[in-house]
């Protein structure tokens, strides 16, 4: 399979909230611009991401900030917190770069901010970073992922290759929160409606009982953290697919907010891989 884009170094920039738009009754999207993007780029992927910037009340310091002169000048409880989001698009021509957020009324950080922004509003954000792109030259395409990988998903149907045949499984709260996406002809979502059941039964059981198409599979699954493990072990031992074909990690994970997802992130993750490929061998 090709080798995917090198890895881009994320950088600090900012930018200015341009407008907002209710995507669906749980998702917003935030436009963001400015002379600021002027030297903002995208290399090819379709999960690119940022990490938005938001300071604690009572900082003192404003946008765009200097992350290395506030880790030098402030105390750790007044740095900035960050939180990744996805690129859901980038206009270079107009140096438009819209975000999709999840919202659930007053829960956590960025979403909040989300449903409160402004024209004009000032933002901080690190990157861009990704790591994954459809190839034409992959067999077929699994795309799997509740909402938070939606935006990822919406973009990566927008550059499948003219006749890439796709697998694309999303699970939504309800028929609410589907969106109207773009993609190939002859390449459709199936959208999953979580209602009562926990988070990503559904994709779970959608996958475990697809009958895989012939060829190479390129797999993208990202979501809530327990049912990607499930997913990811189903791959690996179950179908066989090599790792170098995956794009898989927990977005988030249920019972944890985002800082303590992310303190334990990189080592749930590493202890994953290490008992699934044990079990391979």
């Amino acid at each position: 399979m090709a080798e995917q884009p090198q890895r881009r170094t994320p950088q600090a920039q900012g930018a200015q909230v341009l407008r907002t738009e209710q995507i669906t009754p749980h998702m917003v999207r935030v436009v963001l611009g400015g002379d600021a993007l002027a030297g903002f780029a995208l290399e090819g992927y379709t999960d690119h991401y940022v990490k938005l910037c938001f300071a604690p009340e009572g900082a003192g310091y404003s946008h765009p900030f200097d992350m290395a002169a506030i880790r030098e000048e402030y105390p750790r409880e007044l740095w900035p917190t960050t939180r990744t989001y996805t690129v859901r698009s980038w206009d270079p021509a107009s140096r438009e770069l819209a975000i999709d957020f999840v919202v659930h009324g007053d829960e956590g950080l960025a979403g909040p901010w989300a449903a409160r922004a402004q024209p004009g509003d000032q933002v901080t954000f690190l990157g861009p970073g990704g790591g994954y792109a459809p190839q034409a030259s992959a067999g077929w395409h699994l795309l799997v992922g509740d909402e938070s990988a939606l935006p990822a998903i919406a973009a990566s149907l927008e550059q499948m290759p003219q006749g890439a045949r796709v697998h694309a499984f999303v699970e939504v709260p309800d028929a609410s929160e589907e969106q109207k996406l773009v993609a190939p002809d002859g390449v459709s979502v199936t959208w999953l409606h979580r209602g009562d059941r926990p988070v990503g039964e559904a994709l779970v059981a959608a996958v475990t009982g697809l009958e895989f198409p012939e060829g190479e599979v390129q797999a993208f699954v990202h979501g809530e953290a327990g049912f990607v493990k499930e997913i990811r072990r189903h791959l690996r031992l179950d179908r066989g697919v090599p790792l170098r074909q995956l794009s898989i990690s927990g977005y988030w994970r249920l019972g944890k907010n985002d800082d303590a997802w992310r303190a334990v992130k990189r080592e749930w993750n590493e202890q994953v891989e290490r008992e699934q490929e044990s079990a391979a061998r």
